[in-house]
């Protein structure tokens, strides 16, 4: 694509590098700009410029947090004892907007995957398993994607934590609702069949 200016063309270029944006989207926006007040463009890029500079970790769960403790650890309305493991922050963000778990995180940042160069020691988990013993966790769940790098992790994880008189415990995994049979594969209908629930308790 080439732009009569080199400051669009480059603006346009950065844009692009955005996941999901192409050239087109890209030129839309940097358009998009151009049409805007001055001090609206300044403020739009000292807002971005902040997030990347102020933006933390919570030192407990690893969540994204604009103190060394997130919003979701400091909350005394969460159950303290109850810690659900996920891979990144986006699944934090989705298991919250579902509105059904108050207990807390740990973004282990990752999954094991020898094959990605992803070993134990480039996660989380000795700082969750300092969590579990440090905190007397009663419940461990593990919201990890399943498949085989997400299981090496819980199974990895699980012998860790063995010692602790904590439950271990995975979101169900099976048939999706609206889901036909025939289209599910055999690992996730086998999974559904073994964790089948009693009719009074799904139906209601």
């Amino acid at each position: 694509m080439q732009l009569s200016s080199i400051l669009l063309e480059n603006a346009v270029n950065e844009f692009a590098k955005l996941p999901g944006i192409g050239k087109k989207t890209a030129l839309r926006l940097v358009l998009h700009l151009l049409k805007q007040e001055e001090n609206e463009v300044a403020h739009f890029s000292e807002t971005i410029a902040q997030m990347r500079l102020g933006i933390r970790f919570c030192k407990r769960c690893f969540n994204i947090s604009d103190t060394d403790i997130c919003s979701i650890c400091s909350n005394s309305m969460r159950n303290n004892h109850v810690i659900c493991v996920v891979e990144n922050i986006r699944d934090v963000i989705a298991i919250e907007s579902t509105q059904q778990f108050s207990g807390t995180y740990h973004v282990l940042g990752g999954v094991i995957s020898p094959l990605d160069g992803i070993g134990p020691d480039n996660l989380t988990i000795d700082a969750l398993v300092q969590r579990v013993e440090r905190e007397a966790t009663e419940e461990l769940i593990f919201a990890l994607n399943p498949n085989i790098q997400g299981d090496t992790t819980i199974f990895y994880i699980q012998k860790k934590i063995k010692q602790f008189p904590c439950k271990i415990t995975t979101i169900a995994r099976g048939i999706a609702f609206g889901g036909e049979l025939e289209f599910a594969d055999e690992l996730t209908l086998g999974r559904s069949l073994a964790n089948r629930l009693p009719v009074e308790n799904y139906v209601k």
